[in-house]
Protein backbone atom coordinates (compact mmCIF):
# COMPACT_ATOMS: atom_id res chain seq x y z
CA UNK A 1 0.00 0.00 0.00
CA UNK A 2 2.78 2.46 0.92
CA UNK A 3 4.56 1.60 -2.31
CA UNK A 4 1.43 2.44 -4.29
CA UNK A 5 1.10 5.74 -2.45
CA UNK A 6 4.74 6.66 -3.14
CA UNK A 7 4.42 5.66 -6.80
CA UNK A 8 1.26 7.74 -7.21
CA UNK A 9 3.02 10.72 -5.59
CA UNK A 10 6.05 10.41 -7.89
CA UNK A 11 3.88 10.03 -10.99
CA UNK A 12 1.76 13.01 -9.96
CA UNK A 13 4.82 15.22 -9.46
CA UNK A 14 6.43 14.21 -12.75
CA UNK A 15 3.12 14.44 -14.64
CA UNK A 16 2.38 17.91 -13.28
CA UNK A 17 5.83 19.15 -14.31
CA UNK A 18 5.43 17.73 -17.82
CA UNK A 19 1.97 19.27 -18.15
CA UNK A 20 3.28 22.71 -17.22
CA UNK A 21 6.52 22.93 -19.20
CA UNK A 22 6.60 19.87 -21.47
CA UNK A 23 9.55 17.56 -22.06
CA UNK A 24 12.66 19.74 -22.34
CA UNK A 25 16.26 18.56 -22.81
CA UNK A 26 18.95 21.14 -22.09
CA UNK A 27 22.57 21.22 -20.95
CA UNK A 28 22.22 24.70 -19.42
CA UNK A 29 21.45 23.27 -16.00
CA UNK A 30 24.81 21.46 -15.99
CA UNK A 31 26.77 24.71 -16.23
CA UNK A 32 28.03 26.29 -12.98
CA UNK A 33 25.76 29.08 -11.83
CA UNK A 34 27.45 31.21 -9.18
CA UNK A 35 24.28 33.18 -8.46
CA UNK A 36 22.85 29.97 -6.98
CA UNK A 37 25.40 30.10 -4.13
CA UNK A 38 25.23 33.87 -3.66
CA UNK A 39 23.66 34.79 -0.27
CA UNK A 40 22.29 38.02 -1.74
CA UNK A 41 20.64 36.24 -4.66
CA UNK A 42 19.30 33.59 -2.30
CA UNK A 43 17.82 36.29 -0.07
CA UNK A 44 16.13 37.87 -3.11
CA UNK A 45 14.74 34.50 -4.19
CA UNK A 46 13.35 33.73 -0.74
CA UNK A 47 11.91 37.15 0.06
CA UNK A 48 11.09 38.26 -3.47
CA UNK A 49 7.56 38.22 -4.95
CA UNK A 50 7.90 34.67 -6.28
CA UNK A 51 9.41 33.40 -3.02
CA UNK A 52 6.69 34.98 -0.90
CA UNK A 53 3.99 33.64 -3.23
CA UNK A 54 5.51 30.16 -2.99
CA UNK A 55 5.57 30.43 0.82
CA UNK A 56 1.92 31.53 0.91
CA UNK A 57 0.89 28.67 -1.41
CA UNK A 58 2.77 26.10 0.66
CA UNK A 59 1.32 27.43 3.92
CA UNK A 60 -2.22 27.40 2.52
CA UNK A 61 -1.74 23.85 1.25
CA UNK A 62 -0.54 22.75 4.69
CA UNK A 63 -3.53 24.39 6.38
CA UNK A 64 -5.90 22.80 3.85
CA UNK A 65 -4.36 19.33 4.35
CA UNK A 66 -4.68 19.71 8.14
CA UNK A 67 -8.33 20.76 7.80
CA UNK A 68 -9.09 17.81 5.49
CA UNK A 69 -7.34 15.36 7.85
CA UNK A 70 -9.31 16.71 10.78
CA UNK A 71 -12.59 16.40 8.87
CA UNK A 72 -11.76 12.80 7.92
CA UNK A 73 -10.61 11.74 11.38
CA UNK A 74 -13.16 13.67 13.48
CA UNK A 75 -15.94 11.05 13.08
CA UNK A 76 -13.50 8.39 14.41
CA UNK A 77 -12.55 10.13 17.69
CA UNK A 78 -14.50 7.53 19.76
CA UNK A 79 -12.71 4.75 17.95
CA UNK A 80 -9.33 6.31 18.84
CA UNK A 81 -10.33 6.21 22.52
CA UNK A 82 -11.31 2.55 22.22
CA UNK A 83 -8.02 1.58 20.54
CA UNK A 84 -6.37 1.47 23.95
CA UNK A 85 -8.31 -1.64 24.84
CA UNK A 86 -8.25 -3.20 21.33
CA UNK A 87 -5.88 -5.89 20.13
CA UNK A 88 -3.36 -5.12 17.37
CA UNK A 89 -5.25 -7.37 14.94
CA UNK A 90 -8.44 -5.37 15.50
CA UNK A 91 -6.59 -2.03 15.16
CA UNK A 92 -5.04 -2.85 11.77
CA UNK A 93 -8.31 -2.89 9.70
CA UNK A 94 -9.44 0.33 11.38
CA UNK A 95 -6.09 2.02 10.71
CA UNK A 96 -6.16 0.80 7.11
CA UNK A 97 -9.63 2.28 6.51
CA UNK A 98 -8.58 5.60 8.03
CA UNK A 99 -5.37 5.68 5.97
CA UNK A 100 -7.28 5.00 2.74
CA UNK A 101 -9.78 7.75 3.57
CA UNK A 102 -6.94 10.17 4.35
CA UNK A 103 -5.12 9.20 1.15
CA UNK A 104 -8.06 9.81 -1.19
CA UNK A 105 -9.10 13.00 0.59
CA UNK A 106 -5.51 14.33 0.35
CA UNK A 107 -5.27 13.31 -3.32
CA UNK A 108 -8.48 15.19 -4.15
CA UNK A 109 -7.30 18.27 -2.28
CA UNK A 110 -3.82 18.26 -3.78
CA UNK A 111 -5.27 17.64 -7.24
CA UNK A 112 -7.47 20.71 -6.91
CA UNK A 113 -4.59 22.85 -5.64
CA UNK A 114 -2.34 21.50 -8.40
CA UNK A 115 -4.93 22.53 -11.01
CA UNK A 116 -5.18 26.02 -9.54
CA UNK A 117 -1.38 26.27 -9.38
CA UNK A 118 -1.15 25.13 -13.00
CA UNK A 119 -3.50 27.95 -14.12
CA UNK A 120 -1.55 30.46 -12.00
CA UNK A 121 1.82 29.42 -13.44
CA UNK A 122 0.46 29.60 -17.00
CA UNK A 123 -0.83 33.12 -16.38
CA UNK A 124 2.50 34.15 -14.85
CA UNK A 125 4.41 32.67 -17.78
CA UNK A 126 2.17 34.39 -20.33
CA UNK A 127 2.62 37.71 -18.50
CA UNK A 128 6.42 37.33 -18.42
CA UNK A 129 6.49 36.43 -22.12
CA UNK A 130 4.33 39.41 -23.08
CA UNK A 131 6.35 41.99 -25.02
CA UNK A 132 6.53 45.62 -23.94
CA UNK A 133 5.64 48.50 -26.27
CA UNK A 134 9.32 49.08 -27.04
CA UNK A 135 9.81 45.39 -27.84
CA UNK A 136 6.75 45.46 -30.12
CA UNK A 137 8.14 48.50 -31.94
CA UNK A 138 11.52 46.83 -32.33
CA UNK A 139 9.90 43.61 -33.57
CA UNK A 140 7.88 45.60 -36.12
CA UNK A 141 11.06 47.34 -37.30
CA UNK A 142 12.82 43.99 -37.68
CA UNK A 143 9.93 42.40 -39.64
CA UNK A 144 8.45 45.31 -41.58
CA UNK A 145 11.27 47.85 -41.59
CA UNK A 146 11.68 51.19 -39.84
CA UNK A 147 8.56 53.34 -40.58
CA UNK A 148 10.72 56.48 -40.77
CA UNK A 149 13.03 54.90 -43.34
CA UNK A 150 10.05 53.57 -45.32
CA UNK A 151 8.46 57.01 -45.33
CA UNK A 152 11.75 58.58 -46.47
CA UNK A 153 12.14 56.03 -49.26
CA UNK A 154 8.55 56.64 -50.35
CA UNK A 155 9.22 60.37 -50.45
CA UNK A 156 12.39 59.83 -52.52
CA UNK A 157 10.48 57.60 -54.97
CA UNK A 158 7.77 60.24 -55.34
CA UNK A 159 10.35 62.95 -55.96
CA UNK A 160 12.11 60.85 -58.58
CA UNK A 161 8.77 60.02 -60.20
CA UNK A 162 7.91 63.72 -60.40
CA UNK A 163 11.32 64.54 -61.85
CA UNK A 164 10.88 61.83 -64.47
CA UNK A 165 7.40 63.15 -65.31
CA UNK A 166 8.68 66.70 -65.68
CA UNK A 167 11.43 65.43 -67.97
CA UNK A 168 8.75 63.79 -70.14
CA UNK A 169 6.59 66.91 -70.44
CA UNK A 170 8.67 68.43 -73.31
CA UNK A 171 8.09 65.21 -75.31
CA UNK A 172 4.29 65.45 -74.94
CA UNK A 173 2.03 66.18 -77.90
CA UNK A 174 -0.54 68.11 -75.88
CA UNK A 175 -1.43 69.06 -72.31
CA UNK A 176 -5.09 68.57 -71.40
CA UNK A 177 -6.21 70.80 -68.48
CA UNK A 178 -9.39 71.64 -66.60
CA UNK A 179 -7.81 74.45 -66.61
CA UNK A 180 -6.51 75.08 -63.06
CA UNK A 181 -6.64 71.92 -60.95
CA UNK A 182 -5.72 69.07 -63.34
CA UNK A 183 -3.11 68.66 -66.05
CA UNK A 184 -2.52 65.52 -68.13
CA UNK A 185 0.31 65.34 -70.66
CA UNK A 186 -0.43 63.08 -73.64
CA UNK A 187 2.02 61.88 -76.27
CA UNK A 188 0.97 60.52 -79.63
CA UNK A 189 3.61 60.52 -82.33
CA UNK A 190 2.86 57.82 -84.93
CA UNK A 191 6.18 58.38 -86.68
CA UNK A 192 7.93 57.45 -83.39
CA UNK A 193 6.02 54.19 -83.04
CA UNK A 194 3.14 55.31 -80.79
CA UNK A 195 0.10 53.15 -81.49
CA UNK A 196 -2.20 55.09 -79.16
CA UNK A 197 -2.07 58.19 -76.93
CA UNK A 198 0.11 57.64 -73.84
CA UNK A 199 0.03 59.57 -70.58
CA UNK A 200 3.57 60.79 -69.91
CA UNK A 201 2.75 63.05 -66.93
CA UNK A 202 -0.17 64.11 -64.79
CA UNK A 203 -0.68 66.26 -61.73
CA UNK A 204 -3.12 68.18 -59.59
CA UNK A 205 -2.95 71.72 -58.18
CA UNK A 206 0.73 72.77 -57.75
CA UNK A 207 2.07 69.89 -59.83
CA UNK A 208 -0.50 70.62 -62.53
CA UNK A 209 0.66 74.23 -62.62
CA UNK A 210 4.28 73.14 -62.92
CA UNK A 211 3.41 70.82 -65.84
CA UNK A 212 1.76 73.75 -67.66
CA UNK A 213 4.78 75.99 -66.98
CA UNK A 214 7.22 73.41 -68.38
CA UNK A 215 4.93 72.85 -71.38
CA UNK A 216 4.83 76.59 -72.07
CA UNK A 217 8.63 76.82 -71.87
CA UNK A 218 9.01 74.05 -74.49
CA UNK A 219 6.17 75.10 -76.75
CA UNK A 220 3.86 72.15 -75.98
CA UNK A 221 0.22 73.03 -76.78
CA UNK A 222 -2.16 73.36 -73.83
CA UNK A 223 -5.84 72.57 -74.48
CA UNK A 224 -8.65 73.08 -71.97
CA UNK A 225 -11.10 70.18 -71.71
CA UNK A 226 -12.53 69.84 -68.22
CA UNK A 227 -14.32 66.43 -68.52
CA UNK A 228 -11.44 64.75 -70.35
CA UNK A 229 -8.78 66.14 -67.99
CA UNK A 230 -10.64 64.88 -64.91
CA UNK A 231 -11.41 61.50 -66.50
CA UNK A 232 -7.83 60.91 -67.67
CA UNK A 233 -6.36 61.91 -64.30
CA UNK A 234 -8.65 59.42 -62.52
CA UNK A 235 -8.33 56.46 -64.90
CA UNK A 236 -4.81 56.39 -66.36
CA UNK A 237 -1.35 56.12 -64.79
CA UNK A 238 1.90 57.57 -66.10
CA UNK A 239 3.44 55.63 -69.03
CA UNK A 240 0.13 53.89 -69.73
CA UNK A 241 -2.09 54.05 -72.83
CA UNK A 242 -5.27 55.99 -72.13
CA UNK A 243 -8.50 53.94 -71.79
CA UNK A 244 -10.26 53.09 -75.05
CA UNK A 245 -13.42 54.97 -74.06
CA UNK A 246 -11.43 58.24 -74.18
CA UNK A 247 -9.90 57.63 -77.61
CA UNK A 248 -12.47 59.75 -79.49
CA UNK A 249 -12.16 62.79 -77.22
CA UNK A 250 -8.35 62.57 -77.21
CA UNK A 251 -8.27 62.06 -80.99
CA UNK A 252 -10.16 65.31 -81.57
CA UNK A 253 -7.71 67.28 -79.44
CA UNK A 254 -4.61 65.62 -80.94
CA UNK A 255 -6.05 66.11 -84.46
CA UNK A 256 -6.47 69.80 -83.71
CA UNK A 257 -2.82 69.95 -82.58
CA UNK A 258 -1.62 68.21 -85.75
CA UNK A 259 -3.62 70.65 -87.93
CA UNK A 260 -2.06 73.56 -86.02
CA UNK A 261 1.40 72.15 -86.77
CA UNK A 262 0.63 71.95 -90.49
CA UNK A 263 -0.57 75.56 -90.61
CA UNK A 264 2.75 76.63 -89.18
Amino acid sequence: FLGAVMLATILGGVGGNLAQSGLIFTAEKLKPKWSAVSPLQGFKRIFGPDGLMQFVKTFLKLVAVCVVCWMVLKPHLREFENMVSMSPLAILPLARDMAVSLFFASILLLGATAGADFVWQKMRFAKRMRMTKEELKEDYKQSEGDPHIKAKLKQIRMQRGRQRMMANVPTATVIVTNPTHYSVALRYEPDQGDGAPICVAKGVDALALRIREVATEHGVPIVENVPLARALYATVEVDEIIPREHFDAAAKIIGFVFQSRKRR
